[in-house]
């Protein structure tokens, strides 16, 4: 039984880091990995994917105060399988098709028997690669870091 509740536990920051991957990622990449997990159940559409606006919020040096940076376009759905498991899915950009794909997956997921291979067929994959990402950007940054230093001059000299 404990185990049970470790799952649940585990449920809400495992469907977030999901549906963060599964939104940053390349729609024909998430397209080719949702063609190669097989045969999925039925689903219906909820809402169909709808493109509008959403206004972004930014923090000045990351945790100061908030001032709002723009207006993103962002593309959304929701779905219901037909065993009644409800996903939604939100992506950036007008990409339709990626937000009922994130949808689908998310409803999935609330099934016991389909997380596992979601994460090694989908999300695991997308985080490696996300994570190549990063380390690239990263490498590329700190290749044009400049070290800046003072040589102190003794008084009397």
């Amino acid at each position: 039984m404990s185990l049970t509740i470790a799952q649940d536990a585990e449920a809400p920051d495992r469907r977030q880091r999901w549906l963060s991957l599964l939104a940053k990622a390349s729609s024909t990449r998430l397209e080719a990995l949702w063609n190669g997990i097989g045969p999925v159940p039925s689903y219906s559409m909820l809402r169909r994917p709808e493109i509008g606006l959403v206004m972004v919020q930014g923090r000045i040096s990351g945790s100061g105060d908030p001032f709002c940076a723009g207006e993103m376009t962002v593309t959304r759905a929701a779905v219901r399988l037909a065993s009644g498991q409800i996903g939604i899915g939100y992506v950036g950009g007008r990409k339709p098709r990626q937000a009922e794909i994130v949808a689908a997956i998310d409803a999935l997921g609330h099934l016991p028997e389909w997380q596992e291979t979601i994460e090694t067929k989908i999300v695991a994959p997308l985080a490696t690669e996300a994570d190549g990402r990063h380390r690239l950007v990263a490498a590329k940054a700190a290749a044009t870091k400049v070290d800046f230093f003072t040589v102190a001059r003794e008084a009397g000299t």
